[in-house]
């Protein structure tokens, strides 16, 4: 016991006096100076790149899950997605809001501007209670053939509110003698930003009745459905069983999924590069050791002769490195929480909103991502000290003295 008393403190004693300022080997302390700010610069890299590969990511599940909806369901065959099957749905899952909705293509005219769309019919009082969006930007106006556009399409066809916009269908009108796309001219009741640009010019929403009439559409009888499920990776396993052949359920992040592969591709892939700061950064580590070694070969020595065992000389290198690593890790995580800090509070990088959906970055880091960072870096460090350790335990003490 009290030898292990003494080793401890012995251990202690002698990494204290090593990581002092040696005025004969200066070079000795700039590398491992230079291995912790190697270390602490790539741990707050990496939290603020994985931090802003994460906020990127959600910003965009929150635009998408919003205009593409937590579950669709869509009718390949008529007459099958109709009131009767939507209320035995509801009477089921009566935790799931639905709003049942007929689609079309259409061109959209103002003035020379053409622009093509896709025009959903729907209930509005049904469609606001799933969509925060459309709730937001629809009218109170009573008008019969009112449309509900997005802020880009707006742009595009340089119509506000109240104004009129012109809707060509594929659907054909007999005039005279001879036939021509069926039209209609609009009366935009409300314009809508979701914050991504594809969305706000493809998207127009109409009423029931418009549709209906328009396109003779029998009244009941739906194209598809729009869910809202707080958990809708298990309600879609729970409505799937149920539905009749020709009618099918997608998730929002089954119709994005290649999207969102793909970024989760580049955060692993980003991972990888800037672990590579740290790998370059432990280098230094593993040259400040083995510097220390060679340069204090006569003291092991010494130490040795004079009752010191090799797993104590192996513990003080090793632990050497580790309070570098260590220190490095402590130092970027603090800088990084600074760093996250300062990016969410002020405007030092502003994003353009119809690539991104927001003007400011988005940052989110996930105590997942942060523990990986750790895990990583750890794993180097350990490494990065094991062979200097080693080296140092495997001086021998009469070599050495002859040497000197």
């Amino acid at each position: 016991m009290s030898h292990e008393i003494f080793s401890r403190r012995f251990v202690r004693i002698i990494i204290s006096h090593y990581l002092k300022y040696d005025r004969e080997n200066p070079f000795i302390f700039i590398a491992a100076i230079l291995a912790f700010l190697g270390i602490a610069a790539g741990v707050m890299v990496l939290m603020l790149a994985m931090g802003i590969m994460n906020g990127t990511q959600k910003e965009f599940e929150k635009k998408l899950f919003v205009m593409n909806y937590p579950i669709t369901m869509v009718s390949f065959v008529p007459d099958k997605l109709n009131d009767n099957f939507i209320a035995s749905l509801q009477k089921k899952f009566p935790d799931l809001r639905f709003s049942p909705y007929y689609s079309t293509q259409v061109i959209g005219k103002n003035e020379s501007l053409v622009q093509g769309s896709l025009l959903y019919g729907v209930d509005f009082a049904k469609e606001s209670s799933i969509n925060p969006i459309f709730a937001k930007a629809k009218g109170a106006s009573n008008i019969p053939f009112k449309v509900i556009i997005g802020d880009g399409l707006a742009s595009d066809m340089n119509v506000t509110k109240g104004g009129k916009i012109t809707l060509y269908f594929s659907e054909q009108q007999a005039i005279g003698f001879s036939t021509m796309p069926l039209q209609k001219r609009f009366t935009v009741d409300g314009i809508f930003k979701s914050g991504l640009k594809v969305y706000d010019k493809a998207i127009i929403y109409t009423t029931y009745d418009a549709f209906e009439k328009l396109l003779d559409r029998p009244k009941g009888i739906y194209d598809g459905v729009h869910i809202y499920a707080k958990d809708p990776m298990k309600s879609i396993k729970d409505i799937q069983p149920l539905l009749p052949e020709g009618i099918v359920a997608e998730g929002w992040w089954e119709q994005n999924g290649n999207f969102f592969a793909a970024m989760e591709m580049e955060k692993k892939a980003l991972f990888l590069v800037l672990l590579l700061i740290i790998l370059v950064a432990s280098l230094n580590i593993i040259s400040s050791l083995l510097m220390t070694v060679m340069s204090r070969r006569s003291e092991i020595a010494l130490m040795r002769t004079l009752g010191a065992t090799k797993a104590e000389i192996r513990a003080i290198f090793f632990r050497l490195g580790l309070i570098i690593g260590m220190a490095g890790v402590v130092t970027g995580t603090i800088l990084g929480l600074i760093g996250k800090w300062a990016l969410e509070t002020f405007d030092i990088i502003t994003l353009p909103e119809d690539v991104y959906g927001t003007t400011k970055l988005p940052i989110d880091l996930t105590f997942s991502d942060y523990g990986m960072i750790v895990l990583g870096t750890c794993i180097i460090i350990l490494i990065s000290s094991i062979y200097p350790a080693k080296k140092a335990s495997q001086t021998d003490p009469l070599t050495a003295l002859r040497n000197e």
